[in-house]
């Protein structure tokens, strides 16, 4: 009996500890929020950007959905920004490189922009490309459910609220400037142009959530990883009794 008891404890725990390495597994994906927007709306994005290796993220490359049709980028202090365009004058990808040391070890950092949504319900697919200091790319190109997928943003009618209000209350404005901030974005691209800042609209509320959601999983963590080295204590003992 007390041989099975420690057999349980150690694998309860070996379990447990898994656990807790997943949890900090999954949580450092690069990821693009929010998950859900409405049709037709301004929609302000962030890309958030952790560093999962030793060495230092120099640089990130967004491709940005067919469907959506971006329009401004917010600068960030030490990071230059390239924009890629296509044929038609599209923005295709958006790339921030670090003109300092990037983003260090158990570090991240967060880069937003505004696009307009298609028209229509639709599932854009973000895609992006993470350079580290040693050459080294990790491509979160993926579907969901494997090692590195990327996030999807469902653009749907039933996502009312903030972005909707943002399209509403801000349309005019972002119509007047957005010939200004598209010569601006041309400019990044080439080094000859002005950055434009898109409006913060909505970004306080998705990041106090994205917050809330990080410090209940920390929490969680760490309460699994005292319950775990607990459990490894006592079947450990266990074991030595047994002996």
């Amino acid at each position: 009996m007390k041989t099975f008891i420690s057999r349980f404890s150690f694998s309860f725990a070996v379990m447990l500890f898994g656990c807790v390495l997943f949890a900090g597994w999954a949580s450092a994906h690069v990821t693009v929020k929010p998950g859900t927007s409405a049709p037709g709306a301004w929609e302000t994005y962030s890309i958030k950007v952790p560093v999962e290796k030793d060495i230092p993220t120099v640089k990130v490359a967004l491709k940005i959905p067919e469907d959506l049709d971006f329009k401004q980028y917010r600068p960030v202090p030490e990071w230059k920004v390239e924009l890629t365009k296509g044929e038609d004058g599209r923005v295709t990808v958006v790339t921030w490189t670090a003109e300092g040391e990037g983003i260090g070890p158990g570090e991240f950092q967060q880069f937003e922009f505004v696009g307009k949504n298609p028209d229509n319900d639709a599932a854009l697919a973000w895609d992006a490309f993470q350079y580290y200091s040693d050459g080294s790319i990790v491509e979160w190109n993926g579907e969901e459910g494997s090692d590195n997928p990327h996030s999807i943003t469902k653009v749907t009618a039933d996502a009312t609220g903030a972005a909707e209000e943002n399209a509403a209350a801000h349309g005019h404005d972002h119509e007047a400037g957005a010939t200004g901030a598209e010569a601006g974005n041309t400019g990044a691209g080439t080094g000859d142009g002005t950055e434009s800042a898109p409006t913060a609209d909505g970004r306080d509320g998705q990041n106090a959530g994205s917050s809330s959601t990080e410090v209940v999983t920390l929490i969680l963590s760490i309460a699994a990883l005292i319950l775990s080295l607990a459990a490894l204590v006592a079947a450990l003992r266990s074991r030595k009794k047994v002996s």
